[in-house]
């Protein structure tokens, strides 16, 4: 019989990729409906009322359960014992006591501080990093943009370089840091204000069997007038520095006009060439082609396997994304149509990235018509959902038998634990047509129509 169960958890904490996969596994359990674990925070708590489950009051800190199905006894009693193992690990961890600050993890041997803490709590954390004299990357988004500029300021002073706010993703001498995929090592160095931009550079540059030396990734407001390039600027003289970086590569959404000519007069006088790939310029898989032939490669032709395509009446283009920076060269190519990022801040407040949890693209994918042409990218790699067509390709297969055309930009190399081949198969066999370009993939969603 189903019925309704809402618990509160005072002083029980864990972080929202944890809760992600806890709801996760209570909701594929037989006969549940919805499971909601999460920390009671306001838009948590207003999902669950509008699921029409009656919440009592709660403060931020408290863990909420709310459970629907026919089976709430046993997913209360399977949540009990994923709380008591997670518990058992964070008792661990702490027995082993490691330094309780930026600082004073800063004065042990380290070469690099990784900050990933909510966005107001993010500068004070890089400033301790800063002043220690270490290069920081700062994962947290949300930071003011008056911080982000005074963190820069200050890493020219100490010759260090800062990666962020709101970097997702680096690669460091072959080690990635936050949304990363596996890569061969090469040549070319890259600097990226974009993090799913970078990502597609360099796993299509891994497909034509070209390697980076690093991924050093900015922050997508380092290009802004207001932040004035300065990491950018930092990191293209670092990988200038680099004997073995012989060409880079530049990423970014559309620079700030005086800021990109800033760039451009820092570009000219290194002595390492610069392949410049920047939206509104040209798209991402174009550069990449430029890249390869200034080092004498050649471009290959860029894996793609078709789909199925139910109508010939397509009626309108809908972009359902994760990547910010992917949805805006899609829209800028395909020219017309609604497009949504659900990596963007206003969608990720509170709640994982959805390169993480695919909770709203399975809603978006619920909700399409016949005639419907969806453009969706799924990205792979170190932290990303370590199997996105488990969850993805159904929601895509229910899509195309009611009458929609689906078309996946895959995002990813073959050496990624998700494993590139069998991604593509999954959503090619649900009717998807899968691109590892997604410029082409835009460009085959906009033909359509």
């Amino acid at each position: 019989m189903t019925r309704d169960a809402v618990l509160l958890r005072k002083g029980v904490y864990h972080d929202s990729v944890t809760l992600m996969r806890v709801s996760r596994s209570l909701s594929d359990l037989p006969g549940m409906r919805v499971a909601i674990v999460a920390m009671a925070t306001e838009l948590n708590l207003a999902l669950a009322r509008d699921l029409g489950f009656d919440l009592p009051s709660a403060d931020p800190g408290d863990l909420l359960v709310a459970l629907r199905g026919d089976s709430v006894d046993t997913a209360t009693g399977e949540l009990d014992h994923a709380l008591a193992r997670l518990s058992a690990s964070r008792t661990q961890a702490a027995a082993d006591q490691p330094p309780l600050t930026t600082l004073s993890a800063a004065r042990s041997p380290a070469d690099l501080v990784l900050v990933s803490v909510p966005g107001e709590h993010a500068f004070a954390e890089a400033l301790d990093a800063v002043h220690a004299g270490l290069p920081v990357m700062i994962f947290s988004d949300g930071v003011p943009v008056a911080q982000e500029r005074r963190l820069k300021l200050l890493a020219e002073e100490r010759d260090v370089l800062v990666m962020g706010p709101d970097c997702g993703t680096s690669v460091i001498a072959g080690v990635g840091l936050g949304f990363a995929n596996v890569l061969r090592p090469g040549p070319i160095g890259v600097v990226a204000a974009s993090g799913t931009g970078a990502q597609q550079v360099t796993s299509l540059l891994d497909q034509a069997g070209a390697g980076v030396t690093h991924v050093l990734g900015v922050g997508g407001r380092d290009l802004s007038a207001e932040v004035g390039g300065l990491s950018a600027m930092r990191a293209l003289r670092m990988l200038d520095e680099d004997p073995a970086t012989e060409l880079i590569v530049l990423v970014s959404k559309r620079p700030d006009p005086a800021v990109a000519r800033a760039v451009q007069e820092v570009v000219e006088t290194l002595g390492t060439p610069v392949v410049s790939a920047l939206l509104g310029e040209r798209d991402l898989t174009a550069a990449t082609e430029e890249a390869l032939r200034a080092l004498g490669r050649p471009v290959p032709a860029w894996e793609s396997w078709p789909g199925w395509s139910p109508t010939s009446a397509y009626t309108k283009l809908k972009g359902v994304y994760s990547g910010g920076t992917l949805c805006a060269e899609a829209s800028l190519i395909a020219g017309a149509g609604e497009f949504t990022d659900y990596g963007d801040d206003a969608y990720t407040r509170g709640r994982a990235h959805p390169m993480i949890d695919p909770t709203l693209r399975l809603e978006a994918l619920a909700q399409v018509e016949p005639g419907d042409v969806i453009l969706m990218d799924v990205v792979l790699g170190h932290g990303a959902d370590p199997d996105p067509a488990a969850s993805l390709a159904s929601a895509v297969a229910h899509a195309t038998h009611h009458g929609a055309t689906v078309v996946v930009a895959l995002i990813g190399t073959e050496g990624d634990p998700q494993g590139l081949h069998r991604q593509a198969a999954a959503f090619r066999e649900a009717g998807a047509t899968v691109y590892t370009s997604n410029a082409q993939a835009a460009r085959h969603a906009r033909n359509l129509l």
